[in-house]
């Protein structure tokens, strides 16, 4: 068995999107397109490992590694991001080995290039799994999420709380509608509002300006996911970002909605609604909201989630700190920055 970093041939590539398309927990997330698309984003590192035996595929693991900027006060932001990997051929008898082997050259590959390496689980982990994940110095994080089977229509209406469903039929009867976006400036529009609400609200870091172009372009090829647009008499009044994998999931990553401005047109319900009708319409399995919380800590956006369905998952968070000086400083400066955002 060998474990390669980056050696991506033409040839590679087509293996590594068959295996990860014929494997039953695949995930955009780990493709070939979801690589080409980060290497194209500033301050976003995608790093494929891809595990062999002979010729044969036996695993892949993606992981982005993020800075906010560029330079010494871009790496205090730094982090490696995991989402739904690694994928291990179903069935392979050394699984636990080849985990291992994963795990010690992803540290060796980007310890040196981010604070910390972070496992956003898309699945659950055995037992045996995870105890070498902490071999290898990763933490386990309780994180719930909330998954809607988007097979059946009626179930998954029902699953909807009737004051959601009341605001849908009204968003839409008061003239929201919902539409893929026309041009790039639109694009930017939608991009201006999901800023100013995650500089004055969310307090959290949005990725830049050439992630939603490069999405943008993507989608219009139908590859990596889509962008819905709410519109009132012509004015865009919020927006949705999802990615998707065909056949199977689709994952809510940005929304925005003028709920305040807009009340009677309900821009944030409409938006996940979009969401749910598009995995409808598609013969999507799933769709995966991304994220509820800490299961211990309130959260305001779990009780607005909380009204389209009830199917609480939670697979938790892989995490390990590869600077801890350097983590701990980044966290406080984090920290502070957001004190000073509030006053």
């Amino acid at each position: 068995m060998k474990i390669q970093l980056n050696n991506i041939t033409p040839a590679t590539a087509e293996k590594w999107s068959a295996f990860v398309n014929r494997h039953p927990r695949n995930t955009v997330f780990q493709s070939p397109e979801i690589f080409r698309f980060f290497q194209k984003v500033d301050h976003y590192e995608p790093n494929i490992l891809i595990a062999y035996e002979d010729e044969r595929i036996l695993a892949v693991l993606l992981a982005v590694v993020v800075r906010e900027s560029g330079g010494l006060l871009g790496y205090f932001s730094s982090r490696a991001i995991v989402y739904g990997g690694p994928l291990i051929l179903e069935g392979y008898p050394e699984k636990l080995q080849l985990l291992d082997g994963l795990l010690k050259k992803l540290s060796q590959s980007v310890g040196g290039k981010s604070i910390f390496i972070q496992f956003r689980n898309f699945f659950g982990w055995t037992e045996k799994e995870k105890q070498v994940f902490k071999k290898n110095g990763f933490v386990f994080r309780d994180r719930i999420n909330l998954i809607i089977d988007t097979t059946d229509e009626q179930r998954m209406l029902h699953g909807i709380s009737k004051s959601k469903r009341r605001q849908i039929r009204l968003g839409f009867k008061n003239g929201t509608s919902v539409r893929p976006p026309q041009s790039m400036d639109e694009v930017s529009v939608f991009y201006g509002l999901l800023f100013d609400l995650y500089k004055n609200k969310v307090k959290k870091p949005l990725p830049p300006w050439e992630f939603f172009r490069e999405f943008y372009n993507n989608s219009l090829e139908n590859k990596l996911g889509i962008i819905r647009l709410l519109t009132f008499e012509e004015k865009i009044i919020g927006g949705v970002l999802a990615a998707v994998t065909p056949g199977k999931t689709i994952y809510e990553l940005y929304i925005v909605g003028l709920d305040k401005t807009y009340k009677k047109n309900y821009p944030s319900v409409l938006a996940t609604w979009a969401l749910m009708d598009y995995a409808l319409q598609n013969n999507l399995q799933r769709f995966d909201f991304m994220g509820l919380g800490k299961p211990d800590e309130p959260y305001s956006v779990r009780d607005f989630k909380m009204k389209f369905g009830k199917n609480i998952v939670n697979y938790g968070r892989f995490g390990k700190i590869n600077n801890k000086a350097l983590y701990l400083v980044a966290e406080l400066g984090y920290n502070l920055l957001r004190l000073f955002k509030k006053v």
